[in-house]
């Protein structure tokens, strides 16, 4: 199970896990330019493959494209359906000379997106064009991309347990998850105060689980787990498996990704996590399981 879930030590790789969500971003932002906006941001985020992330096909004119990072063979890969392609290396650059490079990229290929060169949902942040930081490690990123496609595969077992709206399990480059969100079918309370993101993102009661690299208080790569709107009892609430706890800074069910290894069973247990936390948000918030789940979910 060890040769399955590698570690992956925050402090090890922290750098290059900045210098990737950069570029993730960038990829990120020409899809949203290019697809039409589906509900929830649905549409931005990138999918799992059996070598790295990747955009959908995006329509420009009368042709597709799809950008995708390759952890095998270290590039990113810019395609169009009548051939065309162009790759950029995936090694030690500053963000703002990937940045140059992935703009000179999409023109030679025709493709003229406007994007906005400042990234997003972070503290801090530095426009494209004027960030000189660039690590970047390749065994780390591969390890991470491992980890990936094996909770992306859970995940996928889990959502396939209901029949009620549910997202994809996707890759949202903004936060830099791997998520899957479960909705009730229940529009959720109003939120003016929030920005357009958040509001179109919580328009409807939720529970979501998904994985990330860790930061802010979470010191390491863990599993989270939260419902929102939040039902009275939820952060009181006993779930599995031994060692997740709740997040009063995140509110946030949190499963460390290092317990999980540790586990006889990882994959059972991040099962029981994703789980466990489903039916105490459902059942605290009084969600009609019985139509949403499939019978032998229950």
């Amino acid at each position: 199970m060890n040769a399955a879930w590698p570690p992956l030590p925050l402090a090890e790789w922290k750098q290059t896990y900045r210098t990737l969500h950069m570029w993730t971003q960038m990829a990120g932002k020409v899809q949203l330019a290019l697809t039409p906006r589906t509900n929830h941001w649905w549409n931005t985020a990138l999918q799992v493959t059996a070598r790295g992330l990747t955009t959908t096909a995006m329509p420009y004119g009368t042709e597709a494209a799809t950008i995708a990072f390759d952890f095998i063979d270290q590039v990113l890969r810019i395609d169009l359906s009548r051939g065309d392609r162009r790759e950029i290396p995936l090694i030690p650059q500053s963000v703002a000379v990937f940045y140059e490079r992935f703009r000179a990229a999409l023109h030679e290929l025709d493709i003229d997106v406007k994007i906005w060169p400042m990234p997003v949902e972070l503290p801090d942040p530095v426009c494209f064009t004027l960030d000189t930081s660039g690590a970047y490690d390749g065994d780390a990123v591969q390890r991470f991309w491992r980890v990936l496609y094996e909770v992306n595969a859970v995940l996928n077992e889990f959502r396939a347990r209901y029949i009620g709206k549910c997202s994809p399990v996707h890759f949202f480059w903004g936060s830099f998850d791997l998520a899957v969100t479960r909705f009730s079918g229940r529009p959720a309370p109003p939120r003016p105060e929030m920005d357009v993101i958040t509001r179109e993102a919580y328009s409807h009661e939720v529970s979501s689980t998904g994985f990330w690299p860790g930061s802010g208080p979470i010191d390491g790569a863990a599993f989270y787990a939260y419902a929102a709107p939040e039902p009275e009892g939820f952060a009181t609430a006993r779930i599995g498996p031994t060692g997740a706890f709740y997040s009063p800074d995140l509110k946030e069910f949190i499963y460390r990704y290092e317990d999980m290894r540790a586990a006889p069973d990882p994959r059972a247990a991040l099962l029981e996590f994703a789980q466990t936390t489903y039916e105490t948000a459902a059942d605290l918030a009084r969600w009609d399981r019985a139509a949403l789940e499939r019978p032998a979910a229950r």
